[in-house]
């Protein structure tokens, strides 16, 4: 639901960053559900997974 959201809001999410996302935990996959609200672009969603994985 995540990834057709995000593919709604932004464009076709490239596989890459699908596959990252696929990969957060449960409690980062709920966080990423309140966050896409607020993105705009595609860059927005790649700093949040880069911010993430820090």
């Amino acid at each position: 639901m995540i990834l057709r959201l995000l593919n709604r809001r932004l464009g076709e999410i490239s596989s890459t960053v699908s596959q990252k996302i696929q990969e957060l935990s449960l409690e980062q996959f709920a966080t990423l559900g309140e966050a896409l609200l607020d993105f705009t672009s595609l860059t927005d969603l790649t700093t949040w997974l880069t911010e993430i994985e820090t």
